[in-house]
Protein backbone atom coordinates (compact mmCIF):
# COMPACT_ATOMS: atom_id res chain seq x y z
CA UNK A 1 0.00 0.00 0.00
CA UNK A 2 2.59 2.24 1.35
CA UNK A 3 5.75 1.63 -0.66
CA UNK A 4 8.89 3.29 0.58
CA UNK A 5 10.82 4.14 -2.33
CA UNK A 6 14.57 4.44 -1.67
CA UNK A 7 16.41 6.71 -4.16
CA UNK A 8 19.28 4.84 -6.21
CA UNK A 9 20.97 5.20 -9.50
CA UNK A 10 20.57 2.51 -11.67
CA UNK A 11 23.43 1.76 -14.05
CA UNK A 12 22.43 -0.40 -16.59
CA UNK A 13 21.59 1.56 -18.83
CA UNK A 14 25.46 3.45 -18.66
CA UNK A 15 26.85 -0.02 -18.41
CA UNK A 16 24.95 -1.59 -21.34
CA UNK A 17 25.90 1.57 -23.81
CA UNK A 18 29.60 1.11 -22.61
CA UNK A 19 29.24 -2.87 -23.33
CA UNK A 20 27.43 -2.36 -26.37
CA UNK A 21 30.56 0.43 -27.66
CA UNK A 22 33.44 -2.07 -26.51
CA UNK A 23 31.48 -4.76 -28.72
CA UNK A 24 30.85 -2.61 -31.81
CA UNK A 25 34.60 -1.34 -31.83
CA UNK A 26 35.89 -4.75 -31.65
CA UNK A 27 33.51 -5.88 -34.13
CA UNK A 28 34.33 -3.24 -36.22
CA UNK A 29 38.12 -3.37 -35.66
CA UNK A 30 37.41 -7.08 -36.06
CA UNK A 31 35.61 -7.10 -39.98
CA UNK A 32 37.20 -4.56 -41.39
CA UNK A 33 40.91 -4.48 -41.24
CA UNK A 34 41.65 -1.88 -43.08
CA UNK A 35 39.38 0.60 -41.14
CA UNK A 36 41.27 -1.39 -38.30
CA UNK A 37 44.34 -0.33 -38.46
CA UNK A 38 43.35 3.43 -38.91
CA UNK A 39 41.09 3.25 -36.02
CA UNK A 40 44.30 2.16 -34.35
CA UNK A 41 46.75 4.96 -35.88
CA UNK A 42 44.25 7.39 -34.74
CA UNK A 43 43.63 6.01 -31.13
CA UNK A 44 47.74 5.81 -30.79
CA UNK A 45 48.30 9.36 -31.85
CA UNK A 46 44.84 10.48 -29.99
CA UNK A 47 46.48 8.92 -26.65
CA UNK A 48 50.14 10.51 -27.54
CA UNK A 49 48.27 13.74 -28.12
CA UNK A 50 46.40 13.44 -24.83
CA UNK A 51 49.60 12.04 -22.89
CA UNK A 52 51.62 15.17 -24.21
CA UNK A 53 49.18 17.33 -23.31
CA UNK A 54 48.81 16.09 -19.52
CA UNK A 55 52.21 16.41 -19.52
CA UNK A 56 53.29 19.66 -19.89
CA UNK A 57 49.80 20.85 -17.97
CA UNK A 58 51.64 18.47 -15.24
CA UNK A 59 54.63 20.81 -16.03
CA UNK A 60 53.60 23.99 -15.71
CA UNK A 61 51.17 23.35 -12.56
CA UNK A 62 54.80 21.76 -10.72
CA UNK A 63 56.36 24.61 -11.70
CA UNK A 64 53.93 27.56 -10.56
CA UNK A 65 53.40 25.00 -7.18
CA UNK A 66 57.58 25.06 -6.64
CA UNK A 67 57.14 29.33 -7.60
CA UNK A 68 54.60 29.46 -5.15
CA UNK A 69 56.32 27.73 -2.70
CA UNK A 70 59.46 29.97 -3.49
CA UNK A 71 57.58 33.09 -2.64
CA UNK A 72 56.26 32.01 0.61
CA UNK A 73 59.07 30.64 1.77
CA UNK A 74 61.19 35.06 0.65
CA UNK A 75 57.86 36.04 2.87
CA UNK A 76 58.37 33.74 5.98
CA UNK A 77 61.82 35.01 5.70
CA UNK A 78 60.83 38.45 5.29
CA UNK A 79 58.23 38.24 8.20
CA UNK A 80 61.02 36.29 10.25
CA UNK A 81 63.62 39.26 9.90
CA UNK A 82 61.22 41.72 10.78
CA UNK A 83 60.14 39.75 13.69
CA UNK A 84 63.84 39.69 14.69
CA UNK A 85 64.15 43.58 14.12
CA UNK A 86 61.47 44.54 16.07
CA UNK A 87 62.45 42.12 19.19
CA UNK A 88 65.92 43.71 19.11
CA UNK A 89 64.33 47.42 19.07
CA UNK A 90 62.36 46.31 21.57
CA UNK A 91 65.06 44.90 23.69
CA UNK A 92 67.22 48.54 23.45
CA UNK A 93 64.11 50.44 24.88
CA UNK A 94 63.60 48.08 27.78
CA UNK A 95 67.18 48.53 28.51
CA UNK A 96 67.31 52.20 27.93
CA UNK A 97 64.20 52.15 30.09
CA UNK A 98 66.04 49.86 33.03
CA UNK A 99 68.39 51.80 33.19
CA UNK A 100 67.32 55.15 33.67
CA UNK A 101 65.00 53.59 36.03
CA UNK A 102 68.48 52.38 37.51
CA UNK A 103 69.61 55.74 37.18
CA UNK A 104 66.59 57.53 39.12
CA UNK A 105 66.52 55.18 41.66
CA UNK A 106 70.49 55.72 42.35
CA UNK A 107 69.82 59.29 42.16
CA UNK A 108 67.34 59.21 44.64
CA UNK A 109 69.05 56.95 47.25
CA UNK A 110 72.19 59.69 46.98
CA UNK A 111 72.09 62.56 49.57
CA UNK A 112 71.11 65.79 48.73
CA UNK A 113 73.40 68.88 49.05
CA UNK A 114 71.17 71.74 50.27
Amino acid sequence: MNEQVTPHRDYRFLTGLMVGSVLGAGLTMLLAPRAAAEIKERATGSAKNLSGAVSERYRDARLRAAGAVDGLARKGRWVRESVSEAVVRGARVVERGAQDVERHATDAKAPKAV
